[in-house]
């Protein structure tokens, strides 16, 4: 007769540098092998996770945890409180993220467990997740589109993570979809929309002036927020959160791509589009450096060059001026944009959230194909 498996330990916080080292390696050692994972740089997982460095935690807090198999860690979560999200939607949500875990529903139930006793602590009723750490970072569990690596700024898991969840009951609470453009040209009857749009609006679409970097992508943000506005789960970033991610994005961005429209002078719309820089950052296995050489550096800046694929950040109008053919103007010049930078693989673009029907009629008329989908599950606390 089979002797059943012994449980695992407890979950257990993180502690100290040992700890936090055990926590950031298990994705690198559960997926390493998986062909579609790509492995985040190791300085930028520290970074996410250090207080000194991550403006979240200047008014957010979360508490790590992992849980061990024997001697060794087979999973990871984070427990997240996020105020300024549920100051923005009345709310009493707590989040989980930073989840890791080997197909283990007994070691994933400790994990979700212990998030949901540190977040019932604070008075919060809802557990969502995953969440690093806020929606304008990566969310989301990929349910649907296993056979491609992520885009950049995008979470990739194996396939058996919904089940996985789903055995701890964990319900969706929201899907999130990504598109293919698949290098689609823009249908004569969108450019049409487009001219129109520009010349009854005094519409002008530029792309972002690299002399004014800063002041560009502040523009950006005025958009961002007036857009998305109201939308679930949508907080705004603080002034400290978005100087980091212009940081991010200084090393990442061809101005080339990010398409600014406005009118008279004020920004209106934006296409915030960005190479694939993930098709450089899995040659460098997760390391910059190498026994003190740069070998992943160069191994990164050697696959840079290759980069052929794009993905759309963040398509946006301003309420008023939504349906006037503004989305036609803006996603023709992002395509102008894109043959001529030379970009020749196709653009992912999203996500959209699976109930916004405008934005997905819209991109299936254009000829987009759903090609992933995430999931923000939930459980009652």
């Amino acid at each position: 007769m089979p002797v059943p498996p012994s449980p695992p330990g407890p979950a257990e916080p993180v502690r100290g540098r040992r700890g936090l080292a055990e926590f950031i390696e298990l994705p690198y050692r559960l997926h390493g092998g998986d062909p579609h994972f790509v492995p985040p740089l190791r300085d930028d997982s520290r970074r996410l996770l250090d207080r000194r460095h991550n403006p979240f935690f200047r008014y957010g807090e979360a508490a790590l945890f992992t849980v061990r198999r024997g001697k060794r860690v087979a999973g990871r979560i984070a427990a997240v409180h996020n105020p300024r999200h549920n100051a923005a939607h009345a709310a009493r949500d707590g989040f989980f993220g930073q989840f890791a875990c080997a197909d283990d529903p007994a070691v994933a139930r400790e994990l979700l467990d212990a998030a949901a006793r540190w977040l019932r602590g604070r008075g919060l009723t809802t557990m969502l997740g995953p969440v690093n750490f806020t929606t304008n970072d990566e969310c989301g569990v990929l349910v649907d589109g296993f056979d491609a690596p992520p885009s950049v700024m995008m979470p990739y898991n194996p396939a058996y993570y919904p089940a996985l969840l789903e055995s701890c009951g964990m319900t969706k609470a929201k899907d999130l979809w990504a598109w293919d453009t698949a290098g689609q040209v823009p249908p004569e009857r969108l450019l049409r929309i487009a001219r129109r749009a520009e010349h009854r609006h005094r519409l002008t679409v530029r792309p972002l002036d690299p002399a004014r970097f800063d002041a560009d992508l502040d523009r950006v943000k005025l958009v961002f927020d007036r857009a998305w506005h109201g939308n679930w789960g949508f907080t705004p970033m603080t002034d400290a959160e978005f100087a980091a991610a212009k940081h991010r994005l200084r090393k990442v961005m061809d101005p080339g791509l990010v398409q600014l429209a406005e009118v008279d002078g004020e920004p209106v719309a934006v296409a915030l589009v960005l190479p694939d820089f993930n098709q450089a950052v899995a040659a460098a296995r997760g390391r910059l450096t190498r026994f003190g050489l740069p070998i992943g550096q160069v191994r990164l800046s050697m696959a840079a060059r290759r980069i052929d694929r794009v993905r759309g950040v963040l398509f946006g109008v301003v309420p008023d001026l939504r349906r006037h053919g503004v989305e036609a103007a803006l996603l023709a010049r992002a395509h102008e944009a894109i043959v001529s930078g030379g970009y020749r693989g196709g653009m992912e673009l999203g996500w959209t959230l699976e109930d916004n029907q405008a934005i997905n009629r819209y991109l299936t008329v254009l000829g987009c194909t759903r090609a992933k989908a995430y999931r923000i599950y939930g459980r009652e606390l």
